[in-house]
């Protein structure tokens, strides 16, 4: 559906740097990264804005590296939502289907218009100005004008990075209804982690303007391939250790802190890092309360909440993330010992 091959682009402080992509028909694709990782103009290459240096983009199995906008069937929904305050709600969504389908009626415009503020539940809004609405209210408007105009893709810049969380969630439902509703191939640029994940069918991590992986979201989340990865999508858990055994498919890690790690591979000997993420980790009184391999004491040096969460930190080097109702029913404190459990299938290892 969407391929990116090769590409780079200069902006002499800034550079897409190699991008290669392949989006399938009907993905909801997310590219996920921090502030500044090019994912915006990556999105915007795509989309036409920009012309790369090098490299190609193709659509539906078409060259448009060099075509604008207006030719690739692509609409494009920006974070400020970039509604036109001049004109009314039913006005803004009319406007795009005024420049692309210029032999259509004005009565079948405005019938299409029509269906679309219906399905989305905002016909009640089609006589106000964007001043007047929320946020949520105006990024619905966004949408219903990106998709009036039928476009076989839909590209969307962090659009729900001004909103509260309520109307986050709920604007990411409406996404994946309009997904599911239209078949439209989605490509999401967003630095929100629980969104990637919630949204996305596959995700590519985006740093310094290359491409640093690519995969599900459980891939992504819990198979980073590296320690930067790791860092980024929440993984506090980074140990060092030399493989010393491998039987039956489990590999028998020795960690820094003294301790054995075992972990689902096939692990050629040699120095590794082990990544565990916090929320896999499991807190007890003691050892043997649960079947999973992997058993280490250690004593509580802080304990942090975080919302409805306990962030735990142990003097053998793991950090665990609990429920509050967890911590009280073990009564956790300073210095207490408690045993730190985690499945071997929890463990993720790349080279050290």
């Amino acid at each position: 559906m969407i391929e990116v091959r090769d590409l780079y682009k200069d902006w002499k402080e800034f550079a897409l740097n190699d991008i290669n992509l392949e989006i399938e028909k009907g993905e909801y694709f997310v590219i996920l990264g921090p502030t500044g990782a090019g994912k915006t103009l990556l999105l915007e290459t795509i989309a036409g804005f920009y012309i790369p240096d090098r490299g190609e983009v193709w659509i539906e199995g078409d060259d448009v590296t060099i075509l604008p906008p207006e030719r690739r069937r692509v609409g494009f929904i920006y974070q400020d939502y970039s509604l036109f305050p001049h004109l009314n709600v039913e006005q803004n969504i009319e406007f795009g289907l005024k420049s692309r389908k210029k032999s259509a009626s004005q009565d079948t415009n405005r019938k299409r218009v029509k269906e679309i503020m219906d399905w989305l539940s905002i016909s009640h809004l089609a006589n106000r100005y964007p001043a007047t609405l929320s946020g949520g209210e105006q990024q619905k408007v966004a949408i219903a004008r990106a998709i009036a105009i039928e476009p076989s893709i839909l590209l969307l810049d962090e659009p729900l990075s001004a909103l509260d969380r309520r109307t986050k969630d709920y604007l990411r439902e409406e996404l994946k209804r309009v997904k599911e509703e239209f078949g439209i191939t989605m490509v999401h640029v967003t630095h929100d982690q629980t969104e990637a994940l919630v949204l996305a069918d596959r995700i590519a991590v985006m740093m310094k303007g290359r491409i640093m992986q690519v995969g599900t979201p459980h891939e992504i989340f819990n198979k980073p391939l590296n320690e930067e990865l790791a860092d980024f999508v929440g993984i506090e858990n980074v140990l060092c250790g030399v493989v010393r055994n491998n039987v039956n498919g489990i590999a028998e890690i020795e960690v820094g802190t003294g301790g054995t790690i075992f972990a689902v591979s096939e692990y050629p000997g040699g120095a590794v890092k082990v990544f565990i993420r916090p929320e896999d980790i499991i807190l007890s009184e003691s050892r043997g309360v649960s079947s999973a391999r992997n058993e280490m004491m250690g004593g509580i040096t802080e304990l942090h909440d975080i919302g409805p969460l306990t962030r735990v930190k142990m003097d053998i080097g793991l950090i665990a993330l609990i429920t509050k109702q967890s911590r009280e029913s073990l009564g956790l404190r300073n210095g207490d010992e408690v045993c730190a459990t985690f499945k071997a299938t929890s463990v993720h290892v790349v080279s050290g």
